[in-house]
This record gives structure tokens, sequence and C-alpha cells, in this order.
């Protein structure tokens, strides 16, 4: 079976085209048709648009951009999957064969063909595209009732949920987060999903702080506000998230983290020259990294359903998919703007 489709492509830095393509369906057991409703600009898509890379994967030929989307089903063999019902879309496809899928660590996959990305030669197609074929395992349900704008945020509430169990156990701790963002934003509510007492923020942008309040902070502190009461006693935070990825956020972290506490880190930046290796050895801190997620993002559209969490603070506006560039331009001004979305019927 084969459809047209118009995607969202990638050919460059500051080049972007919405072009038509043939795609091939193969009406089998393990693989399903998608009609895409709706997708999210994430930062990877930004830097391919705004640089050509993300970090050492550049664009070598077009690219479908885009990872975060939601769909109906089209046409699939799967008993539980029927036609015109709503399914989140998990941009994973881990190999399953190699030594870290075999013990369930698929985010770690030796082989991962992730949704969007420049990793490999040839690339692996995103999915800004008006139909997709996917592994039929890939697609979530959720109820017809939910709202599409709810739903596009499962993979970055993924990425969240991922963080904030990176954190250990939660419940009842004190939680420090540098750096909200969308992502820095989203853990903000699933540690307080996950039972965290009290969440203090801080970031650069007030406009930011604000949209922590609303998703569910105690506290917000500007960058160059006194922490002097988070310094007593070795630190006074169980917890801290690092999620900017910038070398003072990091000496931050650790300054307000207790002896014997954890940081998480989600922010990726470059490296960190003069990192004060000595504080987190005389403070035996546990440094720990968070990476995507693994069966977070099932939990991710549980909770959406559910409404543990409600990420409409975040959106700052929806553009129809043919204005590609408009909406991108859009998404890079963080000076205003959290989470723009493609709609795609």
């Amino acid at each position: 079976m084969e459809l047209e489709t118009l995607s969202c492509v990638v050919q460059g830095k500051k080049e972007v085209n919405v072009v038509s393509q043939k795609i091939q369906f193969i009406d089998d057991s393990d693989t399903t048709l998608v009609q895409i409703t709706r997708g999210s600009i994430c930062g990877s898509d930004l830097h391919y648009y705004q640089h050509g890379k993300v970090g050492n994967f550049e664009i070598k030929h077009p690219m479908i951009l885009g990872h975060e989307v939601i769909g109906k089903i089209i046409k699939s063999n799967s008993p539980v999957l029927q036609p015109g019902q709503k399914v989140a879309i998990n941009p994973s496809k881990p190999c399953l064969i190699c030594k870290y899928c075999l013990n369930g660590d698929t985010n770690q996959c030796e082989q991962m063909r992730f949704f969007g990305s420049a990793m490999y030669h040839p690339h692996v197609d995103g999915a800004f595209t008006q139909f997709k074929v996917v592994d039929t395992n890939q697609c979530i349900p959720y109820s017809e009732s939910l709202d599409d704008d709810v739903m596009v945020f499962a993979e970055p509430l993924a990425v969240a949920i991922h963080a904030g169990k990176q954190g250990g156990d939660l419940f009842g701790k004190r939680v420090f987060i540098s750096g909200v963002g969308p992502i820095g934003c989203l853990i903000i509510a699933a540690v307080k999903a996950l039972g965290a007492k009290e969440i203090i923020c801080t970031d650069i942008s007030r406009r930011c702080l604000d949209l922590a309040q609303q998703m569910g902070a105690t506290k917000t502190l500007l960058a160059h506000d006194n922490f002097s009461d988070y310094l007593v006693h070795k630190g006074e935070f169980d917890v801290s998230f690092e999620v900017s990825g910038h070398p003072s956020s990091i000496e931050r972290c650790l300054e307000v983290t207790k002896a014997r506490g954890r940081i998480v880190q989600v922010g990726m930046g470059g490296n960190v020259p003069n990192f004060p290796i000595m504080t987190l050895i005389a403070k035996e801190i546990n440094l720990v990294g968070s990476f995507r997620f693994v069966e977070e993002f099932n939990t991710a559209v549980e909770w959406l359903s559910k409404k543990i969490v409600d990420p409409r603070p975040l959106l700052s506006a929806k553009f129809r998919f043919q204005e590609l560039k408009p909406a991108l331009e859009t998404a890079g001004n963080k000076h205003e703007i959290s989470k723009v979305q493609l709609v795609f019927e």
C-alpha cells in the first residue's frame, strides 16, 4: 500500500520545507499506519533548524523532524488498536537484542533508532508528517475524550518522570530544581506526583519561574537572589535536579544539596571547566545522569489521562504544520515562548 504524505523536512541550517513524499505500508502484525494529528517542537528540532546539527550529529541529507507526536490509527492488525483510535506514539525504537535491551535498559540501547535523529546515516526520520508507519508496540492508546493539547506532552513528561525516578524515593523529600524551561517545569509536576514535600526552583527568567509556580513549585528564586538559607548544614536539599546544563547551575546544585544527597543531571551542556569535584567528594554527593525514558512513556500517558499532571500552562502557541518555519522561529524565542505545537489535521 503506497500513500502520499506531506512532511516537515530539515535540509541544513535554517533550511526547512514541507514536502510531498511517498511511503509504503506493508500490512503485517508488527507495523501500524498512523495519521499524525499533533506534534510538539522540542529543543533538538530547534537545534537542527538553527544550527543544522545536534552536538556532533550534522544533517547530511533531508530528514523529517519531530518526535513528540500523537495520532489516530488508520490500519493495524493489532486486536487492541482499532481504526480511528487515538494513540500516543513512543518515538523510541530500541533493538531489543543488545545487552542493555535484554536487561530492560532500553534507553541505553546500542542501536537505538529514535525519531528525528541525524546520529546515523541515513538519518532516522521523525514524525512531523501526515502519515507514519510505526512499530505496533510504539502505539499507546488513550481516551477519545482527552484533549490533544494535553496528550502531545507524553514524551517530554516521560523524560521528566524518568528523571524523577533517578532521584530515588522522593516521598517527603526537599527538592531543588535549577532550570525550569519546559522539561524543568514538567519535572516539578513529576516530583510532586512522586511525593516530594517541598520543591524550590531557580532560573534566570521570571517568566519561567511564573510557569514553575503554576506547575507546582513551592517557592521560586531568580538565579541572582540570596540562597544563603539553603547553604547551612552543608546544604538543605535531599535531591537536586540540574536542568540547564550551565556550569554555574551545576555549581549551585552542589552547594545547596546536603551531604550524602543526590544530584540528577538532566541538562545537556558542554564540558564543565573547573568542575568543583572536591565539593562532590567531601559531601559524598551521589551524582547521576538521566537520559530519555524506559517504561515511563506509558506512565506519562496514564498520568495525563488521569489528570495527575496538567501541562497546559506550558503551551504557548499552535501552528498549522504547513507554517513550519514560523513555528520554529516562534519556538526559538525562549524569552517569551515555552512549547509550540504543530496541528496536522
